[in-house]
């Protein structure tokens, strides 16, 4: 296929939450967007159609970013279809809900899987898109990352560890992938989402923030708007950090 006229952004993890969000606001801006999805079928399908009738067109991919292979076949199909890709944003994660003090329910396949996708699946999808990106002369990736990764508390810390992991990676992918290809990260604080509101009921959102500069929750407009901004909004910016946290951190 000829390649597209118009830019391509891939989101991984996308039927849902923050990275329906990306997708959403990508093709807003006249992007044609690439959603993929492991498990949420439905969601996704209903986020395709989303984009849809914003004017993109929209290739939808199944995929496990934790499976080295599967992920190739993906970005083949990207560039059969779109023939480019200007974006990729790493969205796809997965967690446990474990109490840090409890040491011995963080279990070995729990580390894992939480590695295996939020760590080295980005990896692999950066590695695997790298050619496409600098194909373009001049693409962007966006790792969605998390506070738990600089402050080290979180839904567990096996969690904590892989999106600290993410953000070393983030700095080293910045210097390999220059000049061509800008690589940063945001990193969100609580996000109203059923990420938390299934994981863990028992935790009260509201409560969680009450103590924060801006004390409410995220909504995943907020973080897709923080990606944007690394993805289109600045030329400039790599190996950067930025947490949306409503002064978490601080």
């Amino acid at each position: 296929m000829p390649e597209s006229s118009r830019p391509v952004a891939l989101v991984t993890g996308s039927a849902t939450g923050v990275g329906r969000a990306c997708v959403l606001q990508f093709a807003r801006r006249g992007y044609d967007v690439v959603v993929n999805y492991s498990r949420s079928e439905a969601e996704a399908h209903a986020t395709v159609a989303d984009a849809e009738s914003l004017g993109a067109a929209v290739l939808l991919v199944c995929c496990d970013v934790s499976d080295d292979a599967e992920v190739r076949k993906m970005l083949a199909l990207v560039n059969e279809t779109f023939g480019r890709l200007d974006v990729l944003v790493n969205n796809a994660a997965t967690t446990s809900f474990i109490p840090h003090g409890d040491l011995e329910s963080l279990t070995e396949s729990m580390w894992d899987r939480m590695l295996a996708v939020n760590l080295k699946g980005a990896f692999f999808v950066t590695r695997a898109a790298a050619e496409l990106l600098r194909s373009g002369g001049g693409g962007s990736v966006v790792n969605v990352s998390s506070v738990a990764g600089i402050t080290g508390s979180g839904s567990s810390i096996a969690y904590c560890a892989s999106k600290a992991g993410l953000n070393a990676m983030t700095k080293s992918l910045a210097r390999v992938l220059a000049p061509s290809v800008r690589v940063n990260a945001v990193c969100p604080g609580p996000i109203d989402s059923r990420w938390i509101k299934e994981g863990n009921p028992n935790w009260d959102l509201d409560e969680m923030v009450s103590g924060y500069p801006i004390p409410k929750a995220s909504q995943p407009d907020d973080i897709a708007d923080a990606v944007l901004f690394f993805a289109i909004g600045t030329r400039m910016a790599t190996g950067q950090l930025l947490s949306v946290d409503g002064g978490q951190t601080l």
